[in-house]
Parts: structure tokens; C-alpha cells; sequence
């Protein structure tokens, strides 16, 4: 039965449209709907909605629905629409009349919400770690190779010199601007929005404080309008964050093909990481580099999508925003995998001294003799010019 249900059959095809592929999707949302609804069983106890002994028998409900999903033995069927029928079509078989009230003081809005901002909290907190866990090894790369000098290029042509400990630091320094705009997002998102029905409030006192403390938040999010208006925007945030994390890989990628190229030799990809041609059996291609190159292109393309789907709806609920449950739950595993897949990589390279060394070229050091000029006395401008005659070849 549907949570909307009445008493008329949905066209088939009508249904199979709006659905979409959200009883797919919401598979990873049935832990967070029950524990939420975990929460909320206790509330509506507290109000006196349901007796200890009700209360009771639908927290042992839940707990089993979390066992069978941890099992992957509770499925949700095209019929049910989303996890949260399937959940309770569940507890009602099982409670009858008891599984009925578990849906008192909320809407499948505010449900939806919960659920989601509970995975969020876990995916932010899962993508922290994975960037944590890749300073650590950038920090292992550091030590190994960091004295090895090797050009730095502006122009994509030889400027100055620079280290494979300059390069890598780099990366090191803004991965952890990416977690300070991370932590950032997380308080964002670390409001309750349960209670708040389907964006108008409702028409019975209950305790919002109370779930919102069991389930770990640390405010609420007081109107319910901006409750509904706030799907999307907080989304978009999250994107956002996320496309930081991969820009940063992105230029990795590039640096690491670039250096490892065989023409220029610096980095050595091991076999490992590489894939080979159907036809050049020479071959050792970067695929893994080029797939997270492209990566960002992709998480860039649902920061707009969901910017966009967005856009242009009057304030509270609309069913436009099923359609940004996708590109989020699709954003976070594409970082995770990027995340763990640059991280094997650096622990596959080797560093060519002898390629780095020949590399520094004396034109690398010109900038080095217009300041030792500067030291003596000499004009910026005339030592400039002075160097600039000698290395006018290059």
C-alpha cells in the first residue's frame, strides 16, 4: 500500500514515471529511515501517541528491518515507490493496527528529509576520512621523494626550479582547505527538519527537541517552509564541496600523466595501475587518471543539475526534487572511489632521479642570476635585461 493510497488504481505507465528509479536508490536510505523513525517512536511515546509497550514492539521492528538491510534481505519493489512505504508496509504486517500509528506527526516530506541529512552527516564524514587517509599518503610520498628536485612549469614550458616536495605539499595544503569547506557544510546540514510535516507545521504539539538530540543534531531547523525550500540548496553545497576535492584531483591526474609520460620521464607509473592496448602490445596506459580526470567534469555537471532543478519552483514541496536524490548519492561515491583510486596510485610511482636531475636545465636557474645581480647593487630592471640577453634562446 502506498503511504498516499486511496481509493483509486495509479495508471501503470503514470506510475512507473514518477517513481523513477528512487526504490533503487533509497536501497542506501532504509538504515537512515530507520533510524529515524527509531527516534521518532520515542517522541511520539514521550507525547503519549504510543504506549511502552507499543513503542517497544515498533523499535524491535525497526531494529529488524536494519538487520535484514544489512543483509540485503529487505528489498524495496517498484510498487512501494521509496524506502520509507516499503518500511512501513513492513511494520504493519507485522503490528497491524500498532504499525498504523508510527506515521502520526510526520510526512513522507519531513521523512525523506531525516533520512537524507542522516546520510549526508555519514557520507561528509566518509569523505573526510578518505582525504585524510590521502594527506597520509601524500605525507609518506613526501618523505620518500620530496628531495628530489624536478622543473616547475608555468606556460607548460620550464620557469623555475622545484621539488616533488613543493609539488606535493601543494596538494597536501589545499586538501585541507577542502576538509575546513567540508566541516563547514556539515554544520549546515546538521539541522533536524523532522517535524516539520510537509513544509506547513502540524496540527499536534510534539516534541522536536527530542529527535533531534537522539538522532545527533546539533539545531533544528525551525520554519518548515525553509525546511522544504532548503532541498537543493543544501545539496548544491555538498556538490559544491565535493568539486573541490576533485579539481584538486583532476590537476594531480594531469601532473602525474604529464611527468610520466616517457618523452618527459620523471614519474614511473607501476604495471600494476596501468592497463594495456588491444592492438600495441607496448602499451602501458594512465586509464585510472584519465577516468579521474573526467570525474570532475561529471561532479561539476550535478552541481548544475541540481542548481537547476531548483530553480524557478514557488516555495514548498515540489516533486521536481526527487530528481536531485541521483546526482548526491551519485556525487559522494564518485569522490570516495576517486579519493581511494588516486590514493593506490601514489603508492605505485616511482620517481626517476636521474630523468629529474637532467631536467634542471640552466635556464631554470636564470631568475637565481638576476637576483644574486640584485644583491650587488645592480638595478631589478638592467639585471633582468642582462640575463634575458644570455638566455634569449630559450
Amino acid at each position: 500500500m502506498k503511504l498516499w493510497g486511496q481509493n483509486y488504481k495509479l495508471n501503470e505507465q503514470i506510475e512507473k514515471f514518477t517513481v523513477g528509479n528512487d526504490y533503487i536508490l533509497d536501497q542506501k536510505l532504509v538504515k537512515y529511515d530507520c533510524i529515524a523513525s527509531i527516534a521518532h517512536a520515542k517522541m511520539l511515546k514521550k507525547i503519549g501517541v504510543l504506549t511502552k509497550t507499543e513503542c517497544d514492539k515498533l523499535l524491535e521492528v525497526l531494529s529488524l528491518i536494519r538487520k535484514l538491510d544489512d543483509n540485503k534481505k529487505f528489498q524495496i519493489k517498484k510498487k512501494d515507490e521509496d524506502c520509507h512505504t516499503a518500511i512501513e508496509n513492513y511494520i504493519i504486517e507485522k503490528l497491524g493496527d500498532v504499525g498504523k500509528k508510527i506515521h502520526t506527526a510526520r510526512s513522507r516530506n519531513d521523512q525523506v528529509l531525516i533520512a537524507l541529512r542522516l546520510f549526508y552527516k555519514d557520507e561528509i564524514k566518509s569523505v573526510i576520512n578518505n582525504v585524510d587517509n590521502l594527506i597520509k599518503t601524500m605525507a609518506l610520498f613526501k618523505r620518500k621523494y620530496g628531495k628530489i628536485e624536478l622543473p616547475g612549469y608555468t606556460h607548460m614550458r620550464k620557469a623555475m626550479p622545484s621539488s616533488i616536495g613543493l609539488w606535493i605539499d601543494a596538494y597536501v595544503e589545499s586538501m585541507k582547505d577542502n576538509k575546513t569547506l567540508l566541516n563547514a557544510i556539515f554544520k549546515l546540514i546538521d539541522q533536524s527538519p523532522l517535524g516539520t510535516g510537509a513544509g506547513y507545521g502540524l496540527p499536534i504539539e510534539i516534541d522536536r527537541e527530542v529527535t533531534a538530540n537522539l538522532l545527533g543534531f546539533s539545531k533544528i531547523q525551525k520554519n518548515p517552509i525553509y525546511v522544504q525550500n532548503s532541498r537543493g540548496k543544501f545539496e548544491s553545497s555538498i556538490i559544491h564541496g565535493l568539486t573541490q576535492i576533485l579539481i584538486d584531483l583532476n590537476k594531480m591526474s594531469v601532473d602525474i600523466i604529464f611527468f610520466s609520460m616517457p618523452e618527459i620521464g620523471y614519474m614511473k607509473l607501476s604495471s600494476e595501475i596501468c592497463t594495456g592496448s588491444s592492438i600495441m602490445p607496448h602499451k602501458k596506459n594512465p586509464d585510472v587518471l584519465e577516468i579521474i580526470r573526467a570525474n570532475y567534469h561529471k561532479i561539476i555537471s550535478f552541481e548544475y543539475e541540481i542548481k537547476s532543478i531548483i530553480s524557478n519552483l514557488i516555495s514548498g514541496y515540489n516533486r521536481d526534487l526527487q530528481l536531485i536524490k541521483e546526482p548526491i548519492i551519485k556525487g559522494f561515491e564518485i569522490t570516495i572511489d576517486s579519493l581511494q583510486a588516486i590514493n593506490i596510485v601514489l603508492a605505485h610511482i616511482d620517481i626517476d632521479k636521474k630523468k629529474c636531475k637532467e631536467a634542471m636545465t640552466e635556464e631554470l636557474y636564470a631568475t637565481d642570476i638576476v637576483y644574486d645581480l640584485v644583491k650587488q647593487g645592480i638595478p631589478f630592471r638592467d639585471a633582468y635585461k642582462k640575463v634575458a640577453k644570455k638566455f634569449n634562446n630559450y
